[in-house]
């Protein structure tokens, strides 16, 4: 018999953050409505000691309730700011910053061209692929491509897959896919009820029968 699946999590991506101390109060309420798994810390540029300040603040509210922090790219900072790994757009930029998170943290990779890039950062270590995320330009792959590829993904590979809903109604037919976790991103901040209403939200999409 084949084992049942885990329960679907939640992975947060943050808004690009500058000032962490007017974000706690938005983030402890998220965090606090529904089974997340993980939290991608989004920085604004600044300096390097800046942004790790940034990041320790921030671990401090998300670690203690056991949600891995992860940086989106900035892997050279990881360790220093005490964060549970990195995420690194781009096989070829995972590829060459796999070396400062490893064997202690966690590397995650998005950004994938294709069914290739995904297998060649599965092979290189990566803990988990994402499919269907925006790019800096706010440019996604189509839906019905990433429902595809995380269908294949999680039917074939053993390494977790992420899907990312760009907004409420995505989060149903992303979860009949198989993916291990649904990635929420910067809808969730702008509602009008606030971030803890559409986390619950969401995970009622998730928790529906035919999302099974």
């Amino acid at each position: 018999m084949t084992p049942p699946r885990p329960p679907q999590r939640f992975y947060l991506f943050t808004p690009q953050l500058d000032d962490p101390a007017s974000f706690a109060g938005a983030l402890e309420a998220a965090l606090a409505a529904a089974d997340i798994a993980a939290v991608l810390v989004r920085l604004a540029e600044s300096d390097e000691r800046t942004l790790i300040d940034r990041v320790k603040a921030t671990a401090a509210l998300v670690q203690r309730r056991d949600v891995a922090l992860l940086i989106d790219g900035h892997a050279e900072i990881a360790a220093r700011a005490g964060a549970d790994g990195a995420h690194l757009t781009g096989v070829e930029t995972f590829a060459a910053a796999i070396a400062l998170l490893k064997p202690d943290r966690i590397a995650g990779a998005g950004g994938l061209r294709g069914r290739h890039d995904a297998m060649l950062a599965a092979e290189t270590g990566a803990d988990y692929v994402m499919f269907g995320e925006p790019d800096r330009h706010g440019r996604r792959l189509s839906f019905e491509d990433a429902q595809e590829r995380l269908e294949w993904w999680a039917e074939l590979v053993e390494i977790p897959c992420i899907g990312y809903a760009a907004h409420l109604d995505e989060v149903g037919p992303l979860a009949r896919t198989g993916a291990d976790f649904i990635a929420l991103g910067d809808w969730i901040w702008t509602h009008p009820q606030g971030a803890a209403a559409a986390i619950a939200a969401a995970a009622e999409h998730l928790a529906a029968p035919a999302a099974r």
